[in-house]
């Protein structure tokens, strides 16, 4: 694979990862109302999809979402009502303001994970990515190089969002005081994307 189309890839995957998204609102409330630490159970959850999609994606199963809008319409009708769900639970939890100083309910690491996860296996915009980005990059009959091209997106991702978090966490203690108004809006967001997924066509 020549230097070239490595770079080019690189700025792809970067762009891609660092362009705000529904990825990066989870994580960014995630860790304005709860903590770094259980951001980063995001991330994780949120990586792993990601490389579910693109093992998929390199035996050739994610062809699938392009070749049948039947399956690509049934994994993001079940992502949009996931969000929306999360979205809904989110603004019902708001429903009784909380005092500046009280604590949010903090969900285990593992919960954490599973909503990054689920988040990111209930979008078939990664499948789609991985299915017509990797084939314009990989060289004819050297497919090994497809693993190479998914670890450093992934790589750059599990760089980029700690930065995210970390940033996230100087400007906590000042948005906390707005925690009622910004845990609504985002939960908000949540469930605007959840419409958005379902109305998106192909």
């Amino acid at each position: 694979m020549s230097t070239a189309a490595l770079l080019s890839f690189t700025l792809v995957a970067l762009l891609t990862v660092i362009t705000p998204g529904l990825e990066t609102l989870l994580v960014l409330r995630t860790a304005l109302l709860v903590g770094r630490r259980t951001a980063m159970g995001v991330v994780v959850g949120s990586t792993l999809g990601c490389l579910v999609w693109a093992a998929a994606g390199l035996v050739g199963l994610t062809a699938l979402l392009q070749a049948s809008e039947l399956a690509y319409d049934i994994v993001r009708w079940l992502g949009a009502a996931y969000l929306v769900y999360l979205g809904v639970t989110a603004l019902w939890r708001s429903r009784r303001p909380a005092e500046v100083d009280e604590p949010a309910p903090v969900p285990s690491t593992k919960a954490a994970v599973r909503v990054g996860l689920l988040t990111n296996l209930l979008n078939p915009k990664p499948g789609v990515f991985y299915v017509s980005l990797l084939p314009q990059f990989l060289p004819v009959g050297e497919p090994a190089w497809g693993a190479v091209l998914v670890a450093i997106h992934l790589g750059i991702g599990l760089v980029w969002f700690p930065v995210l978090i970390t940033a996230a966490g100087r400007a906590r203690a000042f948005l906390l005081r707005q925690r009622l108004l910004l845990d609504r809006l985002s939960a908000s967001a949540l469930v605007a994307f959840g419409v958005k997924t379902a109305a998106d066509a192909r």
